[in-house]
């Protein structure tokens, strides 16, 4: 089995809104995996250099990404990001330099366990000393960034504002979403990770709320076992429910379900025309509320028929 290759002039743009329901997690000193991981359907696949990499395979996770990225690879209409190490592990600055020293770029880097504005800080300098050595020194990455403790939680609209504060004035970072980490999180709060999640209650809805607040998508936690695939499907309703835009995978089998859970269905997609049709002749009355197949419906109702449509717009389209 060998490594797909896509020309380098059919990448698209990094500006480009890209849905991410199903975010699947690659260890990146696998080769077969990531091999694989070209044949799959899913929005984002993450090469890991991270949790999902153990210390003594770290320099072999960055020589395989600095092979991928010499050779585009074509992943389809996937999305390629690289979640690098933290920067509390200091270690994150040798990920960066085996991303930024191939040929080709990544669109997307995921930065776990970003806890305050002073590691934002040392990221994006690290990140643009590196960059500025090459030719394109104004590459733009979509950045997602992890909640993973009590502090982060607590420091996370400040923090999120900061972050895109920078991101409007730098060449090179576009923050795009917030990332669930569930596990770091009970670790740091000493919980135990139950069936329902109940003790994540409160942290998942106020991600939600900040991501929203700022127009951020929203990914939500791993469901570990990853052969449950109906408790599966139950969490990644009850997460599109709440207002996650999709959820981190760990194994293929995940995939479509977490597709599906995300997805607008036809109905659904229907129902938000035909809303917001019925909206647009009211309005040229001048009138407000109005009665659709039963309903009141006001603004609110009109904004959500508005997001199911943007959503169904940036699926990624079957052949």
């Amino acid at each position: 089995m060998r490594l797909r290759v896509l020309n380098v002039k059919s990448i698209r743009s990094v500006h480009t809104f890209h849905p991410r329901r199903a975010v699947v997690y690659v260890p990146a000193s696998d080769k077969r995996k990531i091999i694989k991981s070209q044949t799959l359907n899913a929005d984002t696949i993450v090469l890991d250099c991270e949790d999902g990499v153990s210390i003594n395979k770290k320099d072999e996770a960055r020589q395989n990404i600095y092979e991928l990225f010499q050779n585009w690879p074509d992943f389809g209409n996937s999305e390629v990001a690289v979640r690098v190490n933290s920067v509390q592990s200091k270690i994150y600055k040798e990920d960066l330099k085996a991303v930024l020293g191939a040929k080709n770029l990544p669109t997307t880097l995921f930065l776990p366990k970003l806890d305050t504005k002073e590691e934002f800080r040392e990221f994006t300098e690290e990140l643009l000393t590196i960059i500025k050595e090459r030719p394109e020194k104004n590459h733009k990455f979509n950045l997602l960034s992890y909640v993973e403790s009590a502090r982060c939680l607590l420091n996370l609209h400040e923090l999120v504002r900061y972050v895109l504060d920078a991101s409007t004035t730098s060449e090179n970072l576009l923050m795009q979403g917030l990332v669930f980490g569930s596990d770091d999180f009970c670790a740091d709060i000493g919980a135990t990770r139950t069936e329902d999640a109940k003790e994540l209650l409160y942290a998942r809805q106020y991600l939600i709320t900040v991501a929203k607040a700022f127009q951020l998508q929203a990914i939500d936690m791993v469901h570990i076992n990853y052969k449950d695939l109906a408790g599966l499907q139950m969490q990644s309703i009850e997460g599109a429910k709440m207002g996650f835009t999709g959820k981190q995978v760990i194994h293929p089998d995940q995939i479509s379900v977490v597709n599906e859970a995300f997805s607008p269905s036809q109905e659904k997609i229907q129902w938000a025309r035909d809303l917001i049709a019925e909206f647009e002749g009211h309005q040229a009355t001048g009138k407000g509320a109005f009665n659709f197949r039963g309903h009141m419906i006001d603004m609110p109702l009109v904004l959500q028929a508005k997001n199911v449509l943007k959503l169904a717009e940036a699926m990624p389209k079957k052949n």
